[in-house]
């Protein structure tokens, strides 16, 4: 059976591992579809990453086989399955901290979601880390429900009301989630920063007011009546766009950081401004099972077309490939691996 491993710095190596058999509770899922993330990519080409380390957290697949005591899924269930699960019962999880619970680090997929077949953990299936997906959703649109997941829980972290505005800085995937999020709650306008043209295009396509990262972000002033926007995310590990969210959110406003910094990356903030305006700055890191139904049901009612985003789709076998094209981001958007030929 075929696994997807960093194997070195900027390498990735698909091996063949045992084939996983489900134990007590356990379901064996064969993957259809996994999407990269960009904490992956951060695996393979940052400071993140180490030999062996798991890529692959968004897939969706097959149930192919059962574990003794398992009840609620069958052989056979089209299955979206998150490789996380807190025990809410934790300090962190009663202080609605599911992402830092001791117990989620603990649990997740084996040998990886980007791999022919993994094994879901017991504690997984029975706290609901595998839902069922409908048989009209198709397993690129499944592979996206982590990730827009990872998004609908940063917006918990703040208030928003019909009409508000927004930056988003990077106009990556998770950037243009958090687009179709602010569209779905009727913001009335929405700035996207970029300096990859295609991205910023591709923004503009879905209604964004697209803007070039190089150029000034008076625009963003001019456009709402010198306050500054109400929220700004920064989905980019650029630093830089921490400090130009500071300057155009307006006072009493919120920054969400969502990108994934370099490890070790540090910058110089003037609190003055940020003290002076009043500015709520808000990390959002991964997403519990419980932000993984919301996404869920947005995607499979049509609210949010996720799959809009996919541009690209590779084989198990083209991982290389794959992530060395989602590292550049040149004219791609989602991309999506596939288990591949039987």
């Amino acid at each position: 059976m075929k696994a997807a491993f960093v194997s070195a710095r900027s390498t990735v190596m698909i091996s063949d591992t045992q084939k996983p058999r489900p134990g007590e509770g356990e379901l064996l899922i064969k993957m259809q579809s996994c999407g990269i993330c960009g904490s992956d990519i951060e695996k393979v080409f940052g400071k993140y990453g180490q030999p062996s380390m798991r890529l692959g957290h968004e897939p969706a697949g097959i149930i192919l086989e059962v574990g003794p005591g398992v009840v609620g899924f069958k052989e056979g269930d089209r299955v979206f399955t998150h490789h996380h699960v807190p025990c809410y019962l934790c300090h962190y999880c009663k202080h609605g901290n599911e992402t830092m619970c001791p117990k989620y680090y603990e649990t997740n997929l084996t040998p990886c979601g980007l791999a022919e077949e993994y094994v879901v953990p017991e504690w997984n299936v029975k706290h609901g880390g595998v839902l069922k997906i409908p048989d009209s959703m198709s397993f690129d649109d499944a592979a996206m429900i982590e990730p827009l997941a990872c998004c609908i829980r940063s917006w918990s972290k703040f208030r928003y009301t019909k009409g508000d505005t927004a930056a988003i800085f990077g106009a990556g995937p998770t950037g243009l989630l958090h687009l179709m999020i602010a569209q779905a709650n009727e913001f009335s306008k929405i700035f996207c920063f970029d300096v990859n043209e295609f991205r910023l295009d591709f923004a503009k396509k879905l209604g964004a007011i697209a803007v070039p990262a190089t150029q000034s972000t008076h625009q963003v002033y001019s456009e709402t009546q010198n306050r500054g926007v109400d929220v700004s995310i920064v989905a980019t590990s650029n630093l830089k766009a921490i400090s130009d969210a500071i300057s155009i959110t307006r006072k009493g406003g919120t920054i969400v950081l969502f990108g994934v910094p370099s490890k070790g990356a540090t910058m110089e903030i003037d609190m003055s401004i940020v003290y002076s305006k009043e500015l709520t700055i808000s990390p959002s890191y991964a997403a519990s099972d419980l932000d993984t139904k919301k996404s869920l049901d947005l995607i499979s009612s049509n609210k949010i077309n996720a799959g809009a985003l996919i541009t690209h789709r590779y084989s198990l076998d083209e991982s290389q490939r794959a992530f060395e094209h989602a590292h550049t981001g040149q004219n791609a958007m989602k991309i999506i691996i596939h288990r591949g030929k039987d």
